[in-house]
């Protein structure tokens, strides 16, 4: 049995609500890297693209930097945090100020998957 690992992923200050964002992150949470990728193409939110770059960034790292096999890629962990907020304001009526927040996100991602197979040297047959 091949060992598992786990490499992780994470992108930090999106301008979009958690809230929002951890809707779409609820869809792919748990399935296979390509399954998730499918779903989030045809997720009609603005917070698909964010979460489908973070999976993507998990998995470039997880085959590039670790070796792992692509097709068994699993999203592991899924986890969407508040980031900061923007304090701003609106002018209101008699000279007030009507303040509001613009809110932010973190995602992060940990995708799991088996190590490649190495291939075993063929052995040439000895000569006698």
């Amino acid at each position: 049995m091949a060992d598992v690992k786990t490499v992780s992923a994470a992108i930090k200050g999106i301008t979009q609500a958690p809230r929002k964002v951890s809707l779409v992150a609820s869809l792919v949470r748990g399935r296979r890297v390509a399954d998730a990728m499918v779903i989030l193409d045809h997720t009609p939110k603005r917070a698909a693209l964010a979460v489908k770059k973070a999976i993507a960034s998990a998995k470039a790292n997880a085959v590039n930097t670790h070796k792992l096999d692509e097709k068994s890629l699993i999203v592991e962990q899924l986890s969407v945090t508040t980031g900061t907020r923007l304090k701003r304001f609106r002018a209101g009526a008699r000279g007030m100020a009507k303040p509001y927040q613009k809110k932010t996100s973190h995602i992060f991602v940990s995708v799991s998957g088996e190590a490649k197979s190495a291939k075993k040297p063929v052995k040439k047959a000895e000569e006698k």
